[in-house]
C-alpha cells in the first residue's frame, strides 16, 4: 500500500477514535453496568436469569464478573440484549480534555526528533559547531513532521 492511502487510512481511523472519544466522561458505575441497567429497568435478577436462559444465580454472578474484569464481551451483549440494550465498547485516548490519535502520535514523533536532535546536538557540540537552542527547536518542529508523515516502522519502539 502506498504512502498516500496509508496517510487516508490513518485518518478514517483516527476520525472513528475521536469520535468515539467523546464519550470519555462515561465511567463505570460502582455497581457496575448490568446491576445499574437491571435496577433502572426494576428488572429483577431472576427475571434477567430467565431472559439469559440461565438459572437463578447467573445474574449475580454475571455481576460480580463484570466487577471483576473476568466477564468476556460476548456475555456483556448477551446481557446488554437480554435488557433491550446495546453493549459499547472502545479503546480511546487516555486524556478526554487534551488527547486525540493526532496528540499521541504528535507527542511520539517529538520524542523521536528531540532525541536524533539531542544525538546529534551532542555530537556538534563536541566539534564546536552546536546550534541554538532556537535552531534545535526548529530542527525538532521540522524532524517531528517529517516522522509523522513518513510514520517510520519503528515509530512505536522503545
Amino acid at each position: 500500500m502506498n504512502a498516500k492511502y496509508k496517510q487516508i487510512a490513518r485518518e478514517q481511523y483516527s476520525k472513528l477514535i475521536n469520535q468515539a472519544a467523546g464519550f470519555t466522561n462515561i465511567t463505570q458505575p460502582k455497581e457496575g453496568w448490568i446491576k445499574t441497567v437491571r435496577s433502572a429497568l426494576a428488572m429483577s435478577g431472576a427475571a434477567l436469569s430467565k431472559r439469559l436462559g440461565g438459572h437463578r444465580s447467573t445474574v449475580s454472578y454475571l455481576e460480580r464478573s463484570e466487577l471483576d474484569g473476568g466477564i468476556t464481551l460476548k456475555k456483556m451483549q448477551e446481557v446488554a440484549e437480554a435488557m433491550h440494550c446495546r453493549f459499547v465498547y472502545a479503546i480511546v485516548p487516555a486524556d478526554e480534555k487534551h488527547d486525540s490519535i493526532e496528540t499521541i502520535i504528535d507527542r511520539q514523533a517529538e520524542t523521536i526528533a528531540r532525541g536524533i536532535v539531542e544525538e546529534s546536538s551532542v555530537h556538534m557540540m563536541l566539534e564546536a559547531q552546536q546550534l541554538s537552542k532556537d535552531d534545535n527547536e526548529k530542527e525538532i518542529e521540522r524532524l517531528k513532521k517529517q516522522i509523522i508523515e513518513d510514520m517510520p516502522r519503528n515509530f512505536w519502539k522503545g
